[in-house]
């Protein structure tokens, strides 16, 4: 199938289909110690930050979606233009048409809607080998990015059709484009999770951040199943997202995300680690994504006058109650969950 197709398919099915995961990632487990005295005023929250050296005014992210097909290109200058209006971050989709079809680039360029907002470039791990750091470099450039996206989705590879199977050799290859690329490098799941011990490796290659994207948010091995009609073997595979943050924040910064759906999720992902959360299923289906962005900023400042945090870093070290098969998760993978109630 046409890679144009391919992602319409995929933002078609995102919009309009259940392609959630049905076990949750996990925030529902997770809740803020309650302060009934936080001694400051709703206007002394400060919920600022940077990124690549742009200031935010939160900790958000609307993450990687699409791109590479000529519907994108509206969906993008609208996420675009909602990123720069409330000064979020943004994620475009896999880059790979724009190399495969160089007509498709004016789908990713988005910088003159949002010219002073931190820009995050994609490409998939498995192409790294294929294209080499200058052409992926030159391709960010064209579109203005500032960081680059290298996303691993072994998963929904080998649930989609026309998927890549082969995946030796991929950690080197992040390596060479963290030492040589001139940008920082992310690498992002898209939808199953990182562990702890992929979260040492990749650190030990040199990526700068990591986005965990874990089990809870939107399956895209279910969304693969949806398109080929199999039998959906593999649909709930993943680690939950709540988790990975748990099990990756402290060995390499780590944005939160993988159902994120809501400021309070962004809020809860933050205090169990993560310097940034994201998200993309509830901008893209949102009317007006800026407003939707507006309702999560104020209520990640909201959770951060309840838990008494003046800032995002003391919101990274709020109190945390965590139960349930969340708890019974991180207990198993040697954290130990009583520390976040203790800070």
């Amino acid at each position: 199938m046409d890679i144009r197709s391919r992602k319409s398919e995929h933002v078609e099915a995102a919009k309009k289909k259940d392609v959630e995961y049905k076990a949750a990632p996990g925030f529902d487990d997770v809740r803020f110690v309650h302060g009934s005295l936080p001694e400051m005023d709703l206007a002394e929250v400060d919920s600022g930050c940077s990124l690549f050296g742009k200031k935010l005014s939160s900790p958000l992210i609307i993450t990687g979606m699409t791109g590479g097909y000529p519907g994108a290109q509206g969906i993008n200058l609208n996420l675009a233009a909602a990123a720069e209006k409330e000064r979020l971050a943004m994620g475009l989709g896999s880059q790979r048409a724009m190399l495969e079809k160089p007509g498709l680039a004016a789908t990713y360029k988005v910088r003159r809607t949002a010219p002073s907002v931190p820009l995050i470039g994609n490409i998939g791990a498995c192409q790294l080998k294929n294209y080499g750091v200058r052409k992926v470099r030159s391709m960010l450039d064209e579109v203005e990015a500032d960081a680059l996206a290298i996303h691993l989705n072994p998963l929904q590879e080998v649930c989609q059709p026309e998927g890549d199977s082969k995946f030796s050799g991929i950690l080197g290859q992040i390596g060479i484009f963290a030492k040589d690329l001139g940008l920082p490098v992310i690498v992002k799941e898209t939808g199953a999770g990182i562990s702890r011990d992929a979260a040492m490796q990749l650190k030990k290659a040199g990526v700068s951040m990591l986005d965990v994207s874990g089990a809870g948010g939107t399956s895209w091995s279910k969304a693969e199943y949806l398109r080929s009609g199999a039998r959906p073997v593999f649909a709930e595979w993943g680690n939950p997202t709540c988790e990975c943050i748990a099990a990756c924040s402290d060995v390499i910064e780590t944005i939160g995300s993988g159902g994120v759906r809501s400021g309070l999720d962004a809020a809860k992902a933050i205090a169990l680690g993560a310097s940034f959360a994201g998200a993309a299923l509830p901008f893209l289906r949102a009317k007006d994504p800026a407003a939707e962005a507006r309702t999560w900023k104020n209520t990640i400042k909201i959770a951060m006058l309840l838990s008494g945090s003046r800032n995002v870093s003391q919101l990274r070290m709020a109190k945390l109650i965590i139960t349930g098969k969340t708890a019974e998760g991180m207990k198993r993978l040697g954290i130990d969950v009583n520390e976040y109630a203790r800070r």
